[in-house]
């Protein structure tokens, strides 16, 4: 239709100039004087009503497509052909894409099946587009990839590429990742290479014919028909240029996807095989970063790949063109050009050192917030949250150091770039003048075009070279983690399973995790294990015992010896690490379901309970690090994924630390002695009772075993066996009193009933919690939200006015009126004030010409300087408040938040979205301020309209899909011990792969979108174009000046570039936007309850005796989830020892979380020394209250922040504090002494110490209550009766409140609470307690002495 309409005109034109070419000038002319019309009213008229006319046509043609699209796609399935192929994809692709009839998710793209014409014109875009137009897209919406761009195609191809260049085998150099990331995507760099030329050339003809037609048009022709031929070759030069662009744009970005996606995949995959010494020199931060910035810029750079070649090309045409025209006066253009671009130099250095000391600067910071969210939970209990917060906000204050230079040198390159068409002009027509060549408007006019198309070039060099400065930073980066140290291949042996009677043997093996230290982590070991052995591992604190069971399975390098491995292993670390995702999906862990297997594993566990539970049983999302879960069932359902492995060796890690004593006993039964009875297994246990069934035990101090043997043969043999036995037996002697006989076999079961007593408890307990079966019941995990519709007028209003209230706004704007006035005036003024021919006197002399054209340039280059520096300053500005803003709201959100949130979407708000914020957003929020300023394209707004309401959907699954790859990975880097001791690298790299191209979908469309829009808008702009030149030949000689027709002719040229500019910034804005509304979610979040009240504080010595009274409190996570405590009412009297005792998922844990606030009561509430803890602030409560939590967690740092993070205590007594836990040696060892570094997690000190360390925190605060939640589970029973022994001295007066699994740990207590599904079951002194042996505490008592003995 569009073509016919064109054809159409075409020919009434023709009939037009052949009716009236003899008689028309004269016609006019009197027309002209009879009207009292002037010229440029008559022309200015026609122009208007042929392009209301041409414009009108199209926006009718458009809007009839547009509001027919739907009922096409409707009747898709009765006459498929009936599609319009230009908008909605041509029929050969249109039946394999009905988005209404098949899941975009399953289908592969229409891009791959797409026929040559709808590739061209991308049309095979059309009905994802249009699915987009009627509905908000999802994931599944949105076809697959092709083979080529899905990483799983693209990555092998990638990987084999960087092995054949790193042949050597010396590392991977940034060269070699370069030379193998340009050679895996070589054709489409060619294909790209061949378009920029295309495009190079063709934009080239318009100015080249400037001269000639501004000559035809003042009467010189050559030959009859030359103005149809001029026209026709500006309109082909047009639509080559248009097609060829897109074209390179599309595949540029097509690339940039792949090499992002193969990169990830390279990062992820090396993460998983990194040795322990390279995990300690890059922290999970680190190397978030790594993919999320570093591989994300790769995939920026490609839109900048052929600038280094384009611009000599555009330069060099550009010269010839203005030598053709001005003669030798293009040698002045050429030299002044060099300058320019050499004046860049030293601020490409200075913008690379910067960008690196930014990057250097986020991955500081973002490694200090991976680390706070996994550990938010101690610091709200330690209300230390502030202080934390304070530390990040330093650091991003060094990062806004280097930003703030960064974004100021990027004004100076703008602002130097900007200038240099104007500075190039000025040189090269003075230079003209100097020589006596003569300036005609022709010629001018060809100049100013040739230098407006090479301000292309020369504008976008800054960003070319920032953009090379920042990807060879990236690279440089990602190089060096990829040559770090992966795993010790040769660390062990593994010989082919069933080959040998031995399963496993070390002889004469010396391992260190730091090989530069002297002294071995493991000294001289010597083992052999058979088949069908159980060997017990035991030691005190920090004797090496994890270490022995990690350099089994080839964790810690080795010094000398051999190690021989020979079958399966399966593998419990002491550090919970559990997958965020289903119960099920963790327990399966990659294998297939076997129900029986399956129900024998959760039979063995004592899961099968726990489940019934869970509102969706094994269907339960876990939160992030298993946080609905208690300690004992997050260890349990570590163990449950060992069995169902059915390995041939499996190695427990002290796996029955976090579960209570029956539980314990059950499990030890069930597993080690029953499920793995015929199997190898070496456990390390700190509960001495567990010892006597193993076939050999093997005692540790200081990195050697010292005794090997059976239990019996080893008792008297040796003073640190004894010790452990003895320790073991002191704390058994607090239990004589209990008869063995007392046991029930139901009890140890895990279920049974209780005495009366209890039973009228229980029934109370119920009648307050009736509420449970009827409760809300959801997933604590939801899935992330996204915005749906329109990116809201207040996301852009909050954006503009966060800095200083929008007052740079109006003068922002305001210099880029002026830069648009002066520029088009000095272009005015330059076609105006040069005569038409020789023959022509000019209107002015030749040096007015140039000095009123130098003011003008002069003007405009003050006008863009102005605006670079407000831009910058109210972007730079608006960063730093939306950061602080945000960050302030997370730190102050309550728990729930961060358990229901997985910390993959916190760390992408706080990485890539505030990079968006930080350098993107503010260049894109001012480029379309100027871009609109430069063209209020009507179209443009319509046909957006159409395409918008897909793209930004596109746009925001990005968002969504991005969280979790990141998610996934820090997962990974975290358990990838666990991963590789079940040899699941594989899976886990496949899934990384699946998550990639999940995240690549939505970001290969947004592209397809964005092309579809700009080659219709620039079709539109080429037959705008084409019928304004029709127009201008049509009008005879003399109705209009050339000079001024020429003028617009050369704006002409420009008209689809800045079509598509407007439509590009807008989409660019209304896409990346979403980062800012991304950070403004996360800045709203409610507030947990004020940290201080200042109208209700408490005494400074409050608590005064540390009384705690519980009336009726029940407590549910979330609204949507059941109630934990159901009604719980008992008093804690004040300076006495209370325990808590019960089932794991009791409640024991959540009825500590309500004291110290941490999860607010649905109901009831708990009264401290007559104080209300509702009614005042937070810090007020909690940093009057000690805790030694369940988890012992250590910050990076040092010894001395990690005890006292708040600054408070001298070091006389910190060190007072360390010789009390015994830890003082230990500290006086090391070379730092307080300032020693303790690195990620305290990775760098075992489990015990660590739990010492807050063993310490709590001994320099002296609070009046002492929580102490599951606090000695991973230590053995001597370093438990020390820490008690301690506490008991030091806390005599205080309140103790207990949660433990070992009975020893309770039974010194003068009250113990007994809790069970979250009522009260029982409550007494032990002594009352233990003379009723039918009571619940009695018989676990009974238990836990019986399995010791």
């Amino acid at each position: 239709m569009v073509l016919l309409l064109f054809l159409l005109v075409l020919w009434v034109v023709n009939v037009v100039k052949e009716a009236g070419e003899e008689g028309s000038k004269e016609t006019l002319r009197q027309r002209k004087y009879r009207n009292g019309w002037s010229e440029e009213k008559l022309v200015t008229l026609s122009d208007y009503v042929l392009k209301i006319l041409a414009w009108g046509a199209i926006c009718v043609y458009l809007h009839c497509q547009f509001s027919n699209y739907g009922e096409l796609k409707r009747n898709e399935g009765e006459d498929a052909l009936l599609e319009e192929p230009f908008l909605s994809g041509d029929s050969s692709v249109s039946n394999g894409v009905e988005l209404s009839k098949k899941r975009g998710g399953d289908t592969v793209t229409p891009y791959s099946n797409a026929g040559i014409f709808s590739i061209l014109t991308f049309s095979w875009m059309g009905p994802t587009i249009a699915a987009g137009n009627k509905k908000t897209l999802d994931l599944e919406d949105v076809p697959q990839l092709d083979s080529r761009d899905s990483v799983v195609g693209a990555f092998p191809k990638f990987r084999n590429m960087l092995e054949a260049a790193d042949g050597e085998g010396t590392g991977v150099t940034t060269l070699k990742l370069v030379k193998a990331l340009l050679f895996s995507v070589w054709k489409d760099i060619l294909w790209t290479g061949l378009f920029v030329f295309m495009y190079t050339v063709a934009s080239y003809v318009g100015p080249y014919l400037i001269d000639t037609f501004v000559q035809y048009l003042n009467g010189q022709r050559v030959f009859k028909n030359e103005g149809y031929l001029l026209v026709t070759a500006f309109f082909v030069a047009k639509l080559v240029e248009c097609t060829s662009q897109r074209w390179w744009f599309f595949k540029l970005q097509q690339v940039g996807i792949r090499l992002r996606a193969v990169l990830i995949a390279m990062i992820y995959n090396k993460g998983l095989t990194l040795s322990c010494q390279s995990k300690q020199s890059q922290t999970s931060g680190e190397i978030i970063n790594y993919m999320t910035v570093d591989a994300e810029r790769v995939d920026d750079f490609s839109w900048y790949m052929h600038d280094l070649w384009m611009v000599p090309l555009q330069v060099t045409l550009a010269l010839l063109i203005l030598y053709k025209n001005l003669g030798l006066a293009a040698i002045a253009a050429f030299v002044t050009t060099i300058l320019v671009m050499l004046a860049n130099i030293p601020l490409g250095k200075m913008l690379e050192k910067y960008q690196d000391k930014l990057m250097k600067s986020k991955d500081e910071r973002m490694k200090a917030t991976s680390e706070i969210l996994r550990n938010m939970r101690i610091l709200k209990l330690q209300g230390w949250e502030m202080k934390f917060l304070s530390k990040i906000i330093g650091l991003r204050s060094v990062e806004e150091g280097w930003l703030k230079r960064f974004v100021y040198t990027n004004a100076m390159t703008s602002f130097l770039f900007w200038i240099s068409p104007s500075f190039v002009s000025v040189a090269t027509f003075g230079a003209c003048i100097l020589l006596g060549i003569p300036l005609e408007s022709g010629k001018i006019l060809s100049a100013l075009a040739t230098f407006r198309i090479l301000q292309e070039p020369i504008y976008g060099l800054p960003d070319t070279i920032s953009m090379i400065v920042q990807t060879k930073v990236s690279l440089d980066r990602i190089a060096t983690f990829l040559r770090l140290d992966d795993l010790q291949p040769d660390a062990m042996e593994k010989l082919p399973r069933g080959s040998s009677n031995t399963a496993i043997e070390i002889v004469d093996g010396n391992f260190s995790w730091d090989l530069s230290s002297s002294f071995p982590t493991l000294k001289d070991i010597n083992l052999k294990v058979f088949h069908g052995m159980r060997v017990a591992v035991c030691g005190t604190v920090g004797s090496g015992k994890s270490s022995l069971l990690s350099c089994i399975l080839g964790e810690i390098p080795k010094i000398s010896g051999t190690l021989k491995f020979c079958g399966t292993k399966a593998y419990v670390a002491q550090s919970p690490w559990i997958q965020s995702g289903k119960i099920e999906e963790n327990i399966l862990f990659g294998k297939a379901m076997d129900r029986e297997r399956y129900d024998q594993v959760l039979e063995g566990c004592s899961l099968k309970k726990d489940l019934e539970i869970l509102s969706f049983c094994d269907q339960t999302v876990i939160g992030e690090r298993g946080i609905n879960l208690s300690g004992g069932q997050k260890q349990r359902i570590r163990i449950a994924r060992a069995l169902y492995q059915d390995a041939d060796i499996y190695l427990f890690d002290d796996p029955f630390s976090a579960v209570d004593a029956h539980t314990g006993s059950h499990s030890f039964k069930e597993v080690l002695l029953g499920i793995l009875s015929s199997k190898t297994v070496i456990y390390v246990t700190h509960q001495v009772e567990f010892l006597p069934a193993a076939d050999l035990i093997l005692v540790m101090k200081n990195g050697s075993i010292t005794k090997a043997g059976k239990y019996n043969d080893i008792l008297n043999s040796g003073a640190d066996f004894m010790e452990l036995v003895g320790a073991h037996k002191k704390a058994l002697s607090a239990l004589d009193t209990v008869e063995a006989g007392s046991v029930s076999e139901k009890r140890v079961s895990g279920d049974g009933a209780s005495g009366s007593a209890n039973g009228e408890m229980l029934k109370e307990g119920n009648e307050n919690g009736k509420v449970d079966d009827d409760g809300p019941k959801g997933q604590l995990v939801q899935e992330e939200e996204r915005e749906k519709g329109r990116v809201g007028f207040s996301v852009y209003w909050k954006y503009i006015t966060t800095a200083y209230g929008g007052a740079l706004i109006p003068f922002i704007l305001l210099a880029q009126i002026l830069f648009q006035v002066f520029q088009i005036g000095s272009n005015y003024w330059m076609a105006w004030a040069s005569p038409v021919s020789a023959d022509v006197k000019p209107p002015v002399t030749n040096l007015t010409l140039i000095i009123v054209y130098l003011a003008l340039a002069f003007a405009s280059a003050f006008s863009v300087f102005a605006r670079s520096m407000l831009l910058n300053t109210a972007g730079y500005k608006t960063a730093t408040l939306l950061f602080k803003k945000m960050h302030l709201c997370i730190f102050r959100a309550p728990m729930l938040f961060f358990d229901s949130t997985p910390s993959g979407r916190i760390l992408n708000r706080a990485s890539t979205d505030q990079s968006v914020v930080d350098l993107t957003m503010p260049l894109l929020v001012g480029a379309f301020a100027f871009s609109v300023i430069q063209l209020l394209g009507i179209i443009a707004v319509m046909s957006q309209q159409y395409y918008i309401s897909s793209a930004r959907e596109l746009a925001r699954l990005v968002g969504v899909c991005k969280a979790p790859v990141i998610q996934n990975f820090s997962k990974t880097i975290l358990g990838a011990t666990t991963i590789r001791s079940f040899d699941q690298e594989s899976r886990f790299q496949q899934k990384n792969m699946e998550l990639m191209d999940a995240y690549s979908r939505p970001n290969f469309y947004v592209a397809g979108a964005m092309e579809w829009l700009c080659f219709r808008l620039d079709m539109l702009s080429s037959i705008t174009f084409a019928f304004f030149l029709f127009f201008l030949i049509s009008i005879p000689k003399g109705i209009i000046d050339p000079a001024i027709a020429g003028l617009a002719v050369t704006y002409g040229l420009n008209l689809n570039m800045l079509q598509a500019w407007v439509v590009r910034n807008i989409c660019s804005m209304e896409n990346r936007i979403i980062s800012v509304e991304r950070i403004l979610q996360y800045s709203s979040i409610p507030s947990e309850p004020a940290l201080v009240i200042e109208t209700n504080r408490p005494d400074r010595s409050w608590p005064f005796c540390g009384e705690v009274h519980i009336h009726d409190l029940q407590v549910r996570y979330a609204s949507h989830m059941p109630l934990v405590l159901r009604g719980l009412t008992c008093t804690f009297p004040g300076g006495l020892k209370t325990g808590i005792v019960g089932r794991t998922g009791s409640g024991k844990t959540t009825l500590i979380q309500a004291l110290f606030r941490i999860v607010e009561p649905a109901a009831g509430q708990i009264i401290i020394d007559g104080v209300s803890i509702s009614s005042i602030g937070l810090h007020d409560l909690r940093l009057r209250l000690s805790i030694i939590p369940q988890d012992p967690t250590m910050f990076e740092g040092t010894v001395r922040s990690n005890l006292d993070p708040l600054e408070e205590y001298t070091d006389e007594q910190i060190w007072e504090v360390l010789d009390k836990c015994q830890l003082g040696d230990e500290v006086r060892k090391k070379e730092g002494k307080l300032e020693s570094s303790v690195s990620e997690n305290g990775e760098n000190w075992s489990m015990g110490q660590r739990q010492l360390v807050c063993l310490g925190r709590v001994l320099l605060k002296k609070s009046k209550i002492l929580v102490l939640d599951e606090a000695t589970a991973s230590v053995d029973t001597a370093t438990d009766n020390l820490i008690q022994t301690t506490l008991r001295e030091h806390f005599c007066d205080r309140t103790v409140i207990t949660i433990a699994h070992r009975i020893t740990s309770v039974v010194d207590s003068d009250m113990v609470l007994l809790l069970s599904q979250g009522v009260i079951e029982e409550y007494d002194s032990p002594a009352r307690l233990l003379e009723n042996k039918s009571s619940s505490f009695a018989q676990l008592v009974a238990e836990y002495s019986m399995r010791s003995k």
